[in-house]
């Protein structure tokens, strides 16, 4: 099924980096220049290690008045088909292209050296750096109309080799330790733009919840000599009532210890650490199984046509010497928690970070049974 997908990178009028990834012949998208008139890209960017928890803190001031639902013909994700309103893509079509965020969290154009080190108000408690990384936009299609579950089986393939590509290309970053695509899709979860995109964030530390991950794969090998993605696995499987779908490369289930009122786990039965180190059998088969459950996750809740989520790729900690630890695997979750209610994280989560869930794993995976097909 590998469809041909030609690379095609250039730059936008500020110096950020574009990509078209086409999986149709006969274009030359990155010939398209950005006619716009904008200053050089420069970001300023910095993070703080909270000394109560050793968290690090990202702080994007510059964010604060980013583009927030704009009219349809201000959409800065569509392609320029009108040369009196360019957009953020200059090519008036394309299939997939990724580029560089015009307001990110974490940033390579910054002032001054990106890894230098200092403590706010010279207070040795309180280390701060700047935030160098890379944020990335990744957009599904140049149709504002679809969702990720319309695109073809062809496209999704489309944007797998895109995650790839810019996994091994964030990966390079210095200073990098993990690289994340994820996608949120809805207004109840805070989106601020409708055409369907998703977003690479690369992360200049470990986040919260990969360190968790590590310490309990360490902790499992250490007592059982097993590893940690292996036996979630074989345990998975051997109880079944959770288990949604599996093929021969693959396995979707909701996890044992589900937070979220919908949650599922998409994973490699083998040990797979990023995008890198799938095989193109293994993306050709990964596709299509991303259009049935994105089709299943719209059928989740009666009368909801589309389910509001937050899809996160979870891929291994580069140079961690236990990367062998971690597993690449796809986490959605909604925060929806009937039709039109939403589970706001209250006290005790927000707090305190302790979950209380209002269904159980075994409901939420004899829902997706239902509607699976």
């Amino acid at each position: 099924m590998t469809n041909r997908i030609t690379v095609h990178p250039t730059h936008l009028a500020d110096g950020r980096e574009i990509i078209y990834f086409d999986d149709t012949d006969g274009h030359d998208r990155a010939s398209y220049p950005d006619t716009r008139k904008l200053p050089e890209a420069t970001t300023v960017s910095t993070m703080r290690r909270d000394p109560l928890t050793g968290a690090w803190v990202a702080y994007a001031a510059h964010r604060m008045n980013r583009t927030f639902m704009p009219a349809a013909a201000d959409n800065p994700l569509a392609p320029t088909t009108d040369p009196e309103h360019p957009s953020e893509i200059p090519a008036p079509d394309y299939d997939v292209v990724v580029f560089e965020n015009r307001f990110p969290s974490f940033s390579t154009h910054l002032d001054g050296d990106p890894h230098a080190t200092w403590h706010v108000g010279e207070q040795p408690l309180y280390v701060e750096k700047p935030a160098y990384a890379r944020c990335e936009v990744v957009c599904f299609t140049s149709d504002v109309n679809q969702s990720f579950r319309d695109l073809s089986v062809t496209r999704i393939r489309t944007v797998i080799e895109a995650w790839t590509h810019r996994t091994a290309a964030l990966s390079a970053i210095e200073g990098v330790k993990q690289v994340t695509p994820f996608e949120n899709r809805g207004e109840e979860i805070g989106v601020t733009l409708q055409h369907p995109h998703g977003q690479i964030y690369s992360y200049p530390f470990l986040p919260p919840r990969t360190e968790q991950l590590l310490a309990q794969a360490r902790a499992h090998r250490q007592k059982t000599g097993g590893h940690l993605f292996d036996d979630i696995i074989a345990a998975e499987k051997a109880d079944g009532r959770r288990v949604i779908a599996e093929t021969d490369d693959f396995i979707i289930f909701v996890p044992g210890g589900a937070r979220w009122p919908m949650e599922v786990i998409l994973a490699p039965k083998r040990n797979v650490a990023d995008f890198t180190e799938l095989s193109d059998a293994e993306k050709d088969a990964l596709a299509p199984l991303l259009k049935k459950l994105y089709t299943a996750v719209d059928r989740f809740f009666d009368g909801v046509d589309k389910t509001p989520y937050i899809a996160g790729w979870n891929q291994a900690p580069i140079g961690e010497p236990d990367r062998d630890l971690c597993r690449l695997h796809l986490q959605l979750f909604s925060l929806m928690r009937s039709p039109g209610r939403m589970k706001f994280l209250a006290g005790s989560e927000s707090a305190m970070g302790v979950w209380i869930s209002d269904t159980t794993p075994e409901r939420i995976a004899t829902r997706f049974k239902e509607i699976w097909q």
